[in-house]
């Protein structure tokens, strides 16, 4: 039940509605540095950066692979809008690892046609898959 101590969290990609619910506290990477929410939070809104999101539930927390989006945040609720997140069970660790290596790699090659933001980018999502299965 929602009490002075949670608030609305809804988390929307552009396949499906991912999360819907009353939350204690939610925590995340943004491109300011990490952040964690409380009810009554100032308005703002901020750049998700790929990373581990927390949900702190009244049951316990959950946590998911946050790649990238947008997020708005009110005092009584806060919306993410993900390009990609993945709860752990959606997540094929084989992959994950195999992403990580090509990025690394693509990092080490410094040849000049390697995007360098890109495949920290890549590095980043691959990390944030792995790190949420642990």
């Amino acid at each position: 039940m929602a009490d002075s101590r949670d608030f609305q969290l809804r988390i929307i990609t552009p396949d499906r509605i991912f999360y819907e619910g009353s939350v204690e506290m939610v925590e995340f990477n943004t491109t300011e540095g990490e952040i964690g929410i409380l009810p009554g939070h100032i308005p703002m809104t901020v750049i998700v950066k790929p990373g581990i999101l927390y949900i702190h539930e009244e049951e316990g927390e959950k946590e998911a692979a946050l790649h990238a989006g947008f997020a708005e945040i009110l005092p009584e609720s806060v919306t993410i809008l993900a390009e990609i997140i993945e709860w752990p069970n959606e997540i094929d660790e084989e992959r994950a690892e195999a992403a990580r290596h090509r990025a690394e790699e693509r990092l080490r090659s410094k040849t000049p046609e390697t995007d360098i933001a890109r495949a920290e980018t890549a590095l980043q999502r691959a990390m944030a898959r792995i790190q949420v299965l642990k």
